[in-house]
């Protein structure tokens, strides 16, 4: 009898929850996401667009959220001509994200914490090139738009080239393992 009772407070929690929860999916064509990649020598910086995503809200509280990123629309907006084609290029390949074989990365929420109004404190799990890590990042709500800045280790994901974590005397031509995130998701 009791394990009938705590299976049925479980599934009443579960339906309640379920009831309330209201999933919010993301305009991809006006989401944004800016990425910056640093080395020695300067920066690049650029562009990703959403495949899909969602937010899921309990009341005005975010409860939940999952995206899915098309990494073959790496997109280079500090260059042009020859050196934006290689760039976007090189970016595409084995070297970097593989977007052959690796064409979406995802990000899936596992645990949010109220930091103020409108303010989260997230654990995600993200993955890249097929390997998951969990990622640390606050998300701003604010009407129908959040936002959040992230910093992601490349190396975490097997992510090496130009990495002076892995390679001695690269000089000059080091690249930064973290790059930089700039997530706008409208919904």
């Amino acid at each position: 009898m009791k394990n009938f009772k705590s299976i049925a407070l479980a599934l009443v929690a579960f339906v309640s929850f379920a009831v309330n929860a209201q999933s919010k999916k993301v305009d991809v064509n006006k989401s944004t996401i800016n990425w910056v990649g640093k080395k020695v020598t300067g920066a690049h910086e650029g562009t990703i667009t959403f495949k899909e995503g969602a937010l899921v809200f309990k009341g005005k509280k975010v409860v939940n959220g999952n995206f899915t990123v098309d990494m073959t629309t790496i997109n280079t907006t500090d260059l042009d001509g020859k050196g934006k084609t290689n760039l976007d290029g090189h970016l595409k390949s084995d070297d970097f994200f593989g977007v052959e074989k690796f064409p979406t990365a995802t990000l899936v929420f596992k645990t949010i914490g109220e930091k103020g109004k409108g303010v989260y404190a997230v654990t995600a799990d993200l993955t890249i090139k097929g390997k998951t890590e969990p990622i640390k990042f606050d998300l701003t709500v604010a009407g129908n738009t959040a936002t959040t800045d992230l910093k992601v280790d490349r190396t975490k994901y097997g992510i090496q080239y130009g990495s002076g974590s892995f390679f001695d005397n690269l000089g000059d031509k080091t690249i930064n393992d973290e790059f930089e995130l700039k997530v706008k998701l409208v919904f």
